[in-house]
C-alpha cells in the first residue's frame, strides 16, 4: 500500500502503476469534504516522490465516482470573508494541480456520477474515460457560484470556449456519448474494462504512442483564440446567458466574464483569478439562499426517507376520477412503475384520462426520451375501468373527483367498501379538510391528503395531509408511493387550504386590495416577475382559474374570517361573474390565443379595465417597493402563522411547500429566508407601515418577540 485514508488509498497495480482509490468510510457516496481534499494532498506528494511509477489510474469504489463538494460544509466557510474564500480555494486547487504535474501520465476511470468538484478531479489528470452510463458536469451555478477547482480554467481549454461555457453556465448533467464528442473525455467503455482501458492508455503514453506531456501542457496553458476571436466568443456568450439566467441568477454571466479574465494566462495565474471570481459569487445572498435551498432538500428527503421504513408496499395503486388530474396521477404513475387503475363513471372520462396520458407520453417519444415499444410499457401499467371489479388488490388509492364535499364523501365511502381493510385512501383535495372528509368512513385511520398540482407530471410537490385519526402508517405509505411517483412529499397537519394555498391566499388578497386602491394589474405583474416569481399575480389567477380560485377563496374566508374574509367586491370576484375564468376559456385578466406551437399566449384586453372600473378607486401609480411589499407581507405572515399554528413541522418544510409548489423565487429561498434576509426586526417594521390595510399586515405576537431577541427561523 503506497498510501492509506479514510476516504482514499492508493496501491500498486500491474506493472508499476499505481491506483488511486476513492472510498469515503462511513458514506454512501464520494464527496469533497475537508478530509477527502487533506488526504487526497497527502497521497499526491506521497505520489511526487515515488520515482519508481509508471502512471495513475484514479478510480472509485461507490456507485457514484465522486457526487461533488461537501455543501454541508459550505454554510460555515461562506461565511468567512472574500479573502479566507480565495486562499481555501487555492489551497485546494494546489492538491490538484500537483495531480496534474505528477512526473507520469494520468488517467481517470469515471464508473458513475462525477458532478463539480469530482469532474474537476476528473480534469486534473492527462486523460479520462467513463462508463456508458456516468454523467459528468459542473452543475455550480445551480448553488449561484461557478466552479471553484480549476474547473473553468480545464474545461475552458480542453473543449474550447463555446462547450465550456454550455457546460458551466447551463450547470447541465452530460452522458457520456456527450462528453465524448465534444473531448471533455477520451473514451467510452464498459464499466467492468474501465481500469483496463486506463492502463492501456498509461502504455501507449510510456511506449511513445501518446503524447500526455503535449496534452497536459493544453491544458495548464492559455485559450487558444486570437483577440477578437476571444472577445467575440464571450461577448456573444455574455450576452446570450445574461438573457436567459436573468439578473436575479448573476453566477452564469459571472463565470463567462472569469473565463474571460483567465482566457490569456497559464494554469497558476487563472486559478487565480478564477478563486477571486468563486469568493464573490459565494458572498451574495443568491449563493446562500440556493445553498439553504439545497439542504432544505436533503432535510425533507431525510424525513420521506424516515418515513419510507415504516410504509406498507404500494404495488397496485388506483386512481378514482379520470380527467386531466386523474390522467396526470395515472401517466405519473405508470411512467415510474406503480401500476394503476383508473376509474371514472362513464367512458368519456376514461377517454380523456387516457389521452392525457397518450398525450404526455407522445411528448417524451418525439424528444428521445423514450421509445414507442416504452410507450405502450406505460400505458399498459394503466388499467382503465368502470366499475370496482379490481379493487380488492389495489394498495393505495388517490381520489381526484370534483372538489365538492358531497360528491367526495360519496366516492370515498364507495371506495373503502371495495378496497382491503389494510388498504390506504388518499384524497387529492386542494382546499376541503381531511377531517370532514374523514367524518364518515369506518376507518379513518386509513385515511389522509395526497395533493396534487397541476401540471401533475411537472409539478414536483405532493402535500400529504394528516388528519386527526390519520395513522403514521398511512402518511409513511403515502409519502413512499409520492416519492415512488419522483414526487417531493411535505407532510402537513389538516385546515383550510393545507399549507400552499392557505398561504397563497393572502398573497392573492394583497393583490386585490392593490386593484381596488387603483394599481394597474398589468404594473403588478410585471413588478412581481421581476421580484423572480415565475408569473404575477393576475397572470397565474387566469392559470389557476378564476372559479378554482374563488371556490378556495371562500373556503380561505369561512376557515379564517377575520383575515381573509374581504369587505369589498374585488377584480377576481368580477371576472368570475362575467365567466371569464381564465386559460380555460381564453379570457380573465388576460385574453388567450393559441400561439404556433398551440399553446395559449397571453394578450392585453381593454375589456378587462372596463369591467373592473366600478370597484376600483382612481388610477394610482404604486412604487414598485410598496407593491412587494403589499403582495409579499400577507404570504410571508401565513407562512410564519402555518408554523406557529403545526400545520408544518420546520421552516425548511414551509419554504421548500412554497418553492416547490407555486414557484416562490428559488434565489430568494423560501417566505421565512426572506424574514430572515431582510431581518426579523425590519420586516416586523415594514408590516406595521401598512396595519391600516388590516389583520393580514399584523405580525403575530411570537413573531414581535423574535424581533425583539434577535431570532432567525434558519441558523
Amino acid at each position: 500500500m503506497i498510501y492509506e485514508g479514510k476516504a482514499i488509498t492508493v496501491k500498486e497495480i500491474d506493472g508499476g502503476i499505481a491506483q488511486l482509490n476513492f472510498d469515503l468510510q462511513g458514506e454512501s457516496v464520494n464527496k469533497f469534504n475537508r478530509l477527502t481534499i487533506e488526504e487526497l494532498g497527502a497521497a499526491a506528494d506521497t505520489l511526487k516522490s515515488r520515482k519508481d511509477l509508471k502512471g495513475l489510474v484514479v478510480t472509485s469504489s461507490k456507485d457514484s465516482f465522486i457526487v461533488g463538494a461537501d455543501i454541508t460544509e459550505f454554510t460555515e466557510l461562506f461565511a468567512g470573508s472574500e479573502e479566507d474564500l480565495v486562499a481555501n480555494n487555492l489551497k485546494a486547487n494546489e492538491v490538484f494541480s500537483t495531480i496534474e504535474d505528477l512526473p507520469f501520465p494520468t488517467v481517470t476511470a469515471i464508473n458513475g456520477i462525477a458532478l463539480g468538484g469530482g469532474f474537476e478531479m476528473c480534469l486534473a489528470t492527462d486523460y479520462r474515460v467513463m462508463a456508458p452510463k456516468a454523467k459528468v458536469g459542473l452543475p455550480e451555478v445551480k448553488l449561484g457560484i461557478f466552479p471553484g477547482f480549476g474547473g473553468t480554467v480545464r474545461l475552458s481549454r480542453l473543449v474550447g470556449v463555446d462547450n465550456a461555457v454550455e457546460w458551466i453556465c447551463g450547470g447541465t448533467e452530460n452522458r457520456a456519448d456527450a462528453a465524448l464528442k465534444v473531448g471533455a473525455v477520451d473514451a467510452v467503455v464498459e464499466a467492468d474494462k474501465l481500469v483496463e482501458a486506463a492502463v492501456a492508455i498509461i502504455n501507449q503514453c510510456n511506449e511513445g504512442k501518446l503524447d500526455n506531456n503535449a496534452r497536459r501542457e493544453e491544458k495548464k496553458g492559455k485559450i487558444k483564440l486570437n483577440a477578437m476571436e476571444s472577445m467575440m466568443a464571450f461577448e456573444i456568450s455574455k450576452a446570450f446567458v445574461g438573457g436567459k439566467a436573468g439578473r436575479n441568477y448573476p453566477a452564469p454571466v459571472e463565470a463567462i466574464k472569469t473565463m474571460q479574465k483567465h482566457a490569456g494566462m497559464t494554469r497558476d495565474k487563472a486559478i487565480e483569478v478564477e478563486a477571486k471570481g468563486f469568493a464573490k459569487m459565494a458572498k451574495t445572498n443568491v449563493a446562500a439562499c440556493l445553498v439553504g435551498l439545497f439542504l432544505n432538500d436533503q432535510a425533507l428527503k431525510k424525513k420521506a426517507s424516515a418515513w419510507e421504513k415504516e410504509a406498507s408496499k404500494v404495488n397496485l395503486a388506483a386512481v378514482l376520477g379520470a380527467g386531466i388530474m386523474g390522467g396526470g396521477v395515472a401517466f405519473q404513475s405508470a411512467l415510474k412503475g406503480t401500476p394503476i387503475i383508473m376509474k371514472d363513471i362513464n367512458q368519456d372520462g376514461i377517454k380523456l384520462g387516457l389521452n392525457e396520458a397518450k398525450k404526455l407520453l407522445s411528448k417524451r417519444v418525439a424528444k428521445g426520451k423514450m421509445d414507442a415499444g416504452q410507450m405502450g410499457d406505460v400505458l399498459n401499467n394503466i388499467t382503465p375501468t368502470l366499475n370496482y371489479g379490481d379493487f380488492k388488490n389495489v394498495d393505495l388509492v388517490v381520489e381526484a373527483v370534483v372538489e365538492n364535499p358531497k360528491v367526495k364523501d360519496a366516492v370515498l365511502r364507495e371506495t373503502e367498501d371495495a378496497v382491503r381493510e389494510d388498504a390506504i385512501l388518499t384524497s387529492n383535495t386542494s382546499t376541503i379538510s381531511i377531517n370532514l372528509l374523514a367524518k364518515n368512513l369506518k376507518r379513518p385511520e386509513n385515511f389522509c391528503g395526497m395533493h396534487f398540482f397541476n401540471p401533475v407530471h411537472m409539478m414536483p410537490l405532493v402535500e400529504v395531509i394528516r388528519g386527526e385519526k390519520t395513522s403514521d402508517r398511512a402518511i409513511a405509505t403515502t409519502v413512499a408511493y409520492a416519492k415512488a411517483m419522483g414526487k417531493t412529499p411535505v407532510v402537513v397537519n389538516d385546515c383550510p387550504g393545507f399549507l400552499v394555498n392557505r398561504v397563497l391566499f393572502p398573497y392573492f388578497g394583497g393583490f386585490a386590495a392593490l386593484v381596488r386602491d387603483g394599481a394597474d394589474f398589468q404594473q403588478i405583474d410585471k413588478v412581481m416577475e421581476k421580484f423572480g416569481w415565475p408569473m404575477g399575480p393576475a397572470y397565474l389567477l387566469d392559470v389557476v382559474g378564476m372559479d378554482t380560485a374563488k371556490h378556495a377563496n371562500e373556503v380561505m374566508a369561512e376557515g379564517f374570517p377575520e383575515r381573509m374574509k374581504a369587505d369589498f367586491t374585488s377584480a377576481i370576484d368580477v371576472m368570475f361573474e362575467n365567466k371569464r375564468y381564465g386559460q380555460k376559456n381564453a379570457k380573465g385578466f388576460y385574453k388567450y390565443e393559441e400561439d404556433k406551437k398551440g399553446k395559449p399566449k397571453k394578450v392585453v384586453d381593454e375589456e378587462t379595465y372596463k369591467l373592473i372600473q366600478p370597484v376600483v378607486s382612481d388610477k394610482k401609480d404604486f412604487e414598485e417597493d410598496d407593491i412587494i411589499a403589499r403582495m409579499m407581507i400577507p404570504l410571508c405572515l401565513e407562512t410564519v402563522r402555518c408554523l406557529e399554528d403545526g400545520i408544518v413541522e420546520a421552516p425548511a418544510d414551509a419554504d421548500m411547500g412554497l418553492i416547490y409548489g407555486i414557484g416562490f423565487p428559488p434565489f430568494r429561498g423560501g417566505a421565512l429566508r426572506y424574514i430572515d434576509d431582510m431581518g426579523v426586526a425590519a420586516f416586523v417594521e415594514l408590516a406595521d407601515k401598512y396595519a391600516e390595510l388590516g389583520p393580514l399586515y399584523a405580525p403575530t405576537e411570537k413573531l414581535r418577540e423574535m424581533a425583539k431577541t434577535g431570532k432567525k427561523f434558519f441558523g
